[in-house]
């Protein structure tokens, strides 16, 4: 994973090159570890956000990445003070990995770049600033950045981790008032995530890293503009406040905005969840005008006692199941390219010697904009309301989707040293490869 020479000959390159199709035992073993840490990272933070309370969410839920954060970059420290050579457990590794006719010219490939490696480590010394400073001045290294920035940024501001932290309330937003079914509709939207992961194990090394994010991105961009149209829909449609309904209740119950407003004929349900108040439906259609009231539980029990619905987050809407599917959509559109690809496109894009600092540096990047994007959701949704902030999270990808087509080549099937040349010589979008040399040699 980091920097430094002990790296060497197999274990970088076994790592990062396992996502092949005709797996060993080695890499299920490194699935299986890729399917627990995947659950980790989807469970923690549901769970985080489930157990804590309201006015301290966001923040405990992007405490969990900050730590991580934090987690992998000390590691590229610790890291980068080893240097070894160890050629026989090379290869012994790669003859456990590769067939036995690879194995002579990956040892002699590695053997190259480990010198080269050492070459430069001898030009520029050991120090971590130093590194950083040699990195950053190298063009091959900021061209892998461009890239793998691009595609960790474009990762997050896609949103998907507001859907998956506040997925019980954005299916509240959508109209499902009952805490359990919100919750059990959320709960398959996240199974989702995971089925894509399986999907992109399957076609990723087929159809390539680029085209995954891209048509992923199509799709992204497409359901989060139907889900902004869904609640735009939801919000106009939402039912009327009914002062006759709202004084039904208890003296003092209405909401003391509705009361005091210059218009109240013009209030929906939305106005009165925007003013921090519940909405309370009408108990023979709870699509008719119902009661505007105070948000407390003494009013909620109320509500409930008469058989009516208490809205708190959302309203009644008839597109609620629509904005369920769409958001199921959107997760499977996410999963198998923007969920899987950036990760494995840090790990490919960097040379050997600065791959430590290169895949940090994008990391750091990707779990900063997750922060960002956490802290910042449900304000936005306040603000621009649900319609206006899977809109803006759809622009954020049109741009997203610009970068990637411009900045990122493919990566698929080649070499280390082949993606090294590449990015030094420069590249254009029509003009990546999708092979190596290597295999093109072959196949002649």
């Amino acid at each position: 994973m980091a920097t430094g020479s002990d790296r060497e000959y197999g274990c970088s390159r076994g790592h990062f090159r396992c996502c092949i199709w005709r797996m060993d035992k080695r890499q299920v073993r490194q699935k299986t570890v890729d399917f627990g840490v995947g659950m980790a990272s989807m469970t923690a933070p549901l769970y985080i956000s489930e157990a804590s309370p309201a006015r301290i969410r966001g923040a405990l839920v992007s405490t969990n990445g900050l730590l991580i954060t934090g987690g992998q970059f000390l590691s590229y420290l610790i890291n980068l003070a080893f240097t070894h050579n160890k050629v026989e457990e090379a290869r012994s590794i790669l003859e456990k990995i590769y067939p036995a006719n690879e194995v002579e010219s990956e040892l002699i490939a590695l053997r190259n770049s480990i010198e080269a490696e050492k070459a430069d480590e001898q030009a520029i010394g050991d120090n971590f600033l130093a590194k950083m400073k040699g990195a950053l001045s190298n063009v091959v290294v900021r061209r892998g950045l461009y890239a793998g920035v691009t595609v960790q940024v474009a990762q997050q501001f896609s949103g998907i981790n507001t859907v998956m932290y506040y997925s019980p309330t954005i299916v509240q937003f959508a109209g499902f008032a009952s805490n359990k079914t919100a919750l059990a509709l959320s709960l398959v939207t996240s199974g989702l995530n995971a089925v894509g992961s399986i999907v992109s194990m399957a076609f990723v090394d087929r159809y390539g890293r680029r085209r995954m994010m891209i048509i992923s991105m199509f799709g992204i961009i497409s359901c989060l503009v139907i889900l902004s149209i869904v609640f735009f829909q939801a919000a106009s449609h939402a039912p009327k406040i009914s002062q006759l309904e709202s004084t039904h209740f208890a003296a003092n119950a209405t909401c003391p905005s509705f009361l005091s407003a210059p218009n109240p004929t013009s209030w929906n349900c939305m106005s009165c969840l925007k003013a921090e108040c519940a909405f309370c439906a009408n108990g023979a259609n709870e699509y008719s005008p119902g009661a505007c009231l105070a948000k407390t539980s003494d009013l909620e029990t109320s509500c409930h006692g008469q058989h009516r619905t208490w809205f708190k987050d959302g309203c009644p809407n008839k597109f609620g199941f629509l904005a369920v599917v769409f958001l199921g959509l959107y997760i499977i559109s996410y999963s198998p390219g923007m969920g899987t690809v950036p990760w494995i496109v840090n790990s490919e894009i960097y040379p050997l010697k600065y791959r430590g600092i290169g895949g940090g540096i994008a990391a750091v990047f990707n779990w900063v904009c997750n922060l960002i994007v956490s802290l910042t959701f449900l304000t936005l949704t306040k603000a621009l309301g649900s319609s206006g902030t899977f809109l803006l999270f759809a622009g954020y990808c049109v741009i997203g989707l610009v970068f990637i087509y411009w900045f990122v080549p493919e990566t698929k099937g080649l070499q280390f040293e082949e993606v090294e040349q590449m990015l030094k010589s420069g590249y254009k979008p029509l003009a990546f490869k999708t092979k190596s040399t290597r295999g093109e040699n072959q196949s002649a």
